[in-house]
């Protein structure tokens, strides 16, 4: 499918910042050097990324290599692909993906791409210590990125901490045969900064059901 993303007018913005998080961690550049692919479960997300790029392109059902259902938007794009790859994106980018040129002032918006691509934010409510005291209740919250590539996620937490001030953590599963997976964690008070940070208007383009776990603790308190 061949389609101009920005109709052809690749400027920085916040939708852009926030279409470049979804695809660093959601999408793929084609080995043939034009082809890009986003897929998501959640088709209000590609229709929000398609108004973000301006694109066109069709959202079409996709099974994943694991026999998973999903959907999908495809385009094609060389000048588009380029720049991508311009600022760091590579094909095949799992385990190869690395630090970005993104500009600070547009890193909140794509935190919240990557958080909405391959991120959580959880919140449950802690109940351990109940048999000491029922005053032993917590809701905890958490805002989680996954990524293969642990360089990718360290250059993100160095990045957050410069810009946001936020330390986070970082931690690894590892399945044998496969990657190992590492997990950027934001815990406490640190959690409902960044949530406010990414955000910061309620017309930011979101995927709406991780804005709504977040939203109780973007209220002033």
């Amino acid at each position: 499918v061949q389609a101009k993303s920005l109709d052809g007018d690749t400027k920085w913005s916040p939708d852009l910042a926030y279409a470049i998080g979804l695809i660093a961690t959601d999408g793929n550049l084609s080995g043939d050097g034009r082809h890009l692919t986003l897929t998501s479960k959640d088709r209000d997300l590609l229709e929000t990324f398609r108004v973000c790029l301006k694109i066109r392109a069709r959202i079409t059902p996709h099974t994943s290599g694991r026999g998973r259902l999903g959907l999908r938007v495809q385009w094609g794009d060389r000048h588009f692909y380029d720049w991508l790859v311009g600022i760091g994106l590579t094909p095949a980018k799992s385990l190869t993906l690395r630090p970005l040129a993104i500009p600070d002032a547009l890193f909140a918006d794509f935190v919240r791409g990557c958080i909405d691509g391959d991120g959580s934010v959880t919140v449950y409510v802690d109940t351990y210590n109940t048999d000491k005291s029922k005053h032993y209740v917590y809701e905890r919250l958490y805002v989680s990125l996954v990524s293969a590539s642990h360089v990718f996620l360290d250059w993100m937490q160095t990045t957050i901490h410069r810009v946001f001030s936020l330390k986070g953590s970082i931690t690894v599963r590892r399945i044998e045969g496969r990657s190992p997976l590492w997990t950027l964690r934001y815990a406490k008070s640190e959690s409902i900064e960044l949530l406010r940070r990414i955000y910061y208007s309620t017309t930011v383009p979101c995927l709406m059901r991780k804005r709504a776990i977040a939203e109780p603790f973007l209220q002033p308190l």
